[in-house]
């Protein structure tokens, strides 16, 4: 079992994550591009040459929980991913986005967040 399956079998969902201190500015991050719904900085431990995460500065906890009101913002981090994945030089070959949901998906940080990795060949099945 991987470290972050580990993790993603002991974390909790509820309460404040990193990521929302990221987005308080209260720890560092290296953010690659903010507006005022989404932000994206690079993933501390990468899994790929490239790898960035988009987070909604709206605490949301995992994609199962949203709600018809939040189309607009998952849209908006779609294109915010296309934007970093041009601006990190890796739309021309194509990237992977994933996002993981609780447990059973290994989500090991209760606030919606997209991993967008790229600049290497990427495997499948994915799982």
């Amino acid at each position: 079992m991987s470290d972050e399956v580990q993790k993603a079998q002991a974390a909790q969902p509820g309460g404040d994550t990193i990521f929302g201190k990221i987005v308080r500015k209260e720890i560092p991050a290296d953010i690659i591009y903010e507006d005022d719904s989404c932000l994206a900085f690079r993933d501390v431990n990468p899994q790929a040459p490239v790898h960035f995460l988009v987070i909604p500065k709206k605490g949301i906890p995992q994609l199962s929980k949203c709600e018809d009101d939040d189309a607009g913002l998952l849209g908006r981090m779609m294109l915010v991913a296309k934007k970093c994945a041009e601006k990190e030089g890796i739309a021309e070959n194509g990237f992977r986005v994933v996002i993981n949901d609780g447990r059973d998906g290994a989500q090991s940080v209760y606030h919606l967040h997209l991993h967008v990795m790229g600049k290497r060949q990427m495997a499948w099945p994915p799982g």
